[in-house]
């Protein structure tokens, strides 16, 4: 991961967008989606690393990414994942061997749980006419940030 970091470091976030060796190519235009991937291509190629024709797709319109959809609209979950947590069974044990009393609160609160998790906002780019916030915390074992845009 390191050595494509390192490789497409120039182009990360502007057109790139790497995990391990899966890479996303997007462009705002059709126009000049074409040199994006001629980059991408030509950026592998010196470090004598190649694109499997067969594991690629060109000219999605949206494209199923670490478990979203992205497409010109925005980020959304992907429906296999969606239905998947809508169909989780109620829990039956804490954990393996003790039982543990299950009522209509309870219920009610993993259907609401369920429900948020599938109900998520569609991220989109931000216009450019709001306000960015940074929302941050840390301690002595780790730390955390929010960017919102507001």
């Amino acid at each position: 991961m390191d050595l494509m970091n390192r490789i497409f470091h120039e182009f990360l976030d502007k057109f790139v967008i790497m995990f391990i060796d899966d890479i996303l190519v997007f462009s705002k235009y059709k126009e000049e989606h074409e040199d994006h991937l001629r980059t991408v291509l030509q950026t592998l190629r010196p470090e004598k690393l190649y694109a499997k024709f067969s594991k690629c797709e060109f000219w999605l319109s949206s494209v199923a990414f670490l478990g979203h959809i992205v497409s010109a609209e925005g980020i959304t979950m992907d429906p296999a994942k969606v239905e998947a947590i809508t169909k989780w069974p109620r829990p039956t044990s804490v954990t393996e061997g003790k039982k543990f009393v299950w009522n209509e609160e309870r219920e009610k609160s993993f259907e609401e749980l369920k429900q948020r998790l599938v109900s998520a906002p569609v991220l989109t780019f931000p216009s450019g006419s709001g306000r960015f916030q940074i929302y941050s915390d840390a301690s002595k074992k780790g730390l955390g940030c929010a960017y919102a845009y507001a």
